[in-house]
């Protein structure tokens, strides 16, 4: 249960982060309004994740797919660039993630 507590957060925090940029600055009411509630259901459903994923792990898998997330939406959704050191940078962070998921011995401990 702890990594689907951790995808909750992963998705959450995305869909805050998109709706930050569309609130203009906390101007528009319905995208701020996603904002804190996307942001609270991802602080709590990483706490709920934390019960068990260690610390480091959790955050650096959250953290980095949330990148990898928020930089697929900021170029489908927002037309945002992203140039060849952009995507290595990007493939290398998903990288990370995969072998955290595949051969720590933390995070096969953790469900």
């Amino acid at each position: 249960m702890p990594q689907l507590a951790l995808a909750v957060a992963i998705v959450c925090e995305v869909i805050a982060t998109a709706a930050l940029k569309s609130s203009d600055g906390f101007t528009r009411l319905w995208p701020s309004l996603l904002v804190v509630a996307g942001y609270a259901v991802a602080f709590y459903a990483l706490s709920i994740a934390l019960r068990t994923i260690p610390v480091g792990v959790a955050y650096a898998i959250w953290s980095g797919v949330g990148i990898v997330g928020i930089a697929l939406i900021g170029w489908l959704v927002f037309r945002q660039a992203l140039d060849a050191p952009a995507l290595i940078g990007i493939g290398l962070i998903l990288g990370g993630v995969v072998v955290l998921n595949l051969f720590s011995a933390s995070v096969k401990g953790a469900g």
